[in-house]
């Protein structure tokens, strides 16, 4: 497929949100047109996009998508019923057998597996039975979580005797889970990989994550990481883009151990919170490469020129309950950055924006990185 002056290619886009608010306007200086089927009448993506405003599963939003060029999806929780109405009208890259398997931690981690690709020690938890011995067979301690619906730091408890792994089961709702071994990693680092239906590959940059309460707080590029990480992480992407067949991006959660093994932590089917810090290095986006890989154009690398980090901004409120603001003059006065906020009524853990910060030199992000910090609660 290539761009056509004459006629526009359309995207559609399972989902509002904010990663379909940037992947729009990623879109729209490429002439392609998008279309986001989303029932939140105060989507994010409203603002550059055709918003259909109707539930995921609604028939005529449905016909609408269905004849865009190829859709894509910008969260893990799309109904099988969305995907399996739009199956053989038109190309959904992922496509819906990829989004069942990683949605599923206990699939996904399988799947990881049969592609090479190391992970934690797991158990599945599906009947009260299966809690008997559970804890010993991953190491004596570990995390315990649903094996859907869960993010940001959502649906896990951290457990470390046989009475805490029955009242974390409970407290989830005795819903299946899976049974993760604490891993003794060194660093949380993250790539992306994409990859078209003709099997053009090409890979984001290896960014090295710090979390705070579950929820991403801070992504740096380049990582600091020994010599070679980025090539092994590399490897393993495309060995389980081509396992998996995939047609559109994901990206890869990594744990990097003190001997330098990557263990594959996650894998979101799309663009990640990671990645923002690409739309301010230079060179493409995560974002551009996502809609060029879904629509088939022409893919390269969306590595940044420079160094460059991300702050998220999330909902935080003081002991009082108060909320709390970013120090937006500051951030405006800090050389390198750039704000991008979506649009979303303030909530407590809920991410409103983040900030991006490019440097000349990794020293100078460095220091810039910690003024930033302390200017975002």
């Amino acid at each position: 497929m290539t761009l056509d002056r004459e006629r526009p290619l359309t995207l559609g886009i399972l989902g509002g949100g904010q990663l379909a608010q940037m992947l729009a306007l990623a879109a729209l200086p490429l002439g392609v047109r998008v279309q986001v089927l989303e029932p939140d009448a105060q989507a994010p993506a409203r603002l550059c996009a055709e918003h259909l405003h109707a539930p995921y599963t609604d028939p005529a939003g449905l016909d609408v998508l269905a004849g865009c060029d190829a859709v894509t999806l910008e969260f893990e929780n799309v109904p099988v019923q969305a995907l399996s109405a739009l199956e053989g009208r038109v190309p959904v890259r992922p496509a819906g057998s990829l989004l069942a398997r990683s949605k599923h931690r206990a699939v996904e981690k399988e799947a990881l597996r049969a592609a090479g690709a190391g992970t934690a020690p797991f158990v599945r938890l599906e009947e009260p039975g299966d809690l008997d011995g559970a804890l010993e067979q991953v190491g004596g301690q570990g995390l315990l979580k649903t094996s859907e619906l869960g993010y940001d730091g959502k649906g896990q408890v951290r457990v470390r005797s046989a009475t805490e792994l029955q009242a974390a089961w409970a407290s989830l709702g005795s819903v299946p889970c899976v049974l993760e071994g604490v891993v003794p990693f060194e660093r949380e680092v993250s790539l992306g990989v994409a990859r078209s239906a003709s099997g053009q590959v090409a890979f984001g940059p290896l960014v090295e994550n710090v979390h705070r309460s579950g929820i991403l707080r801070t992504s740096v590029y380049p990582a600091a990481v020994p010599e070679g990480t980025e090539a092994r992480a590399r490897k393993l992407a495309r060995a389980v883009a081509e396992s998996w067949a995939l047609e559109g991006l994901i990206t890869l959660e990594f744990f990097l151990l003190p001997g330098g093994e990557l263990l594959v932590n996650e894998v979101a089917p799309r663009v990640h919170n990671s990645g923002h810090l690409t739309q301010d290095g230079g060179g493409l986006s995560q974002f551009e490469a996502q809609v060029r890989a879904v629509l088939g154009l022409p893919l390269a690398d969306w590595r940044p020129l420079h160094p460059c980090a991300m702050v998220n901004v999330v909902g935080v409120e003081d002991e009082g309950g108060q909320a709390l603001s970013p120090d937006w003059a500051g951030i405006d006065a800090l050389e390198g950055t750039r704000v991008h906020l979506y649009h979303k009524a303030w909530r407590a853990g809920r991410k409103l924006g983040h900030v991006n910060l490019v440097a000349p030199d990794q020293a100078t992000l460095g220091q810039r990185l910690k003024q930033l910090e302390s200017l975002i609660p």
